[in-house]
């Protein structure tokens, strides 16, 4: 799934992302580990993994977006 960063607090490695349909979906540490990346800009195009659906999706995995 794709999405667009949204916010990034570097210290916690914490922040959130916006799905194409403008939904605010948050995500952890744990998730933005996971993709290996060292930093993270609003703006930025995103991949995104997730479990659930609705107000219970948690992300498990933030990276960058290749084509």
């Amino acid at each position: 799934m794709q999405a667009t960063a949204y916010t990034y607090e570097s210290e916690t490695r914490t922040g959130s992302v916006l799905l194409d349909d403008g939904t605010p979906v948050e995500f952890g540490s744990a998730a933005f580990d996971a993709g290996g990346l060292r930093l993270l800009r609003p703006g930025q195009r995103v991949r995104i993994e997730a479990e659930g659906e609705g107000a219970s999706m948690r992300i498990t995995l933030v990276t960058l977006q290749t084509f």
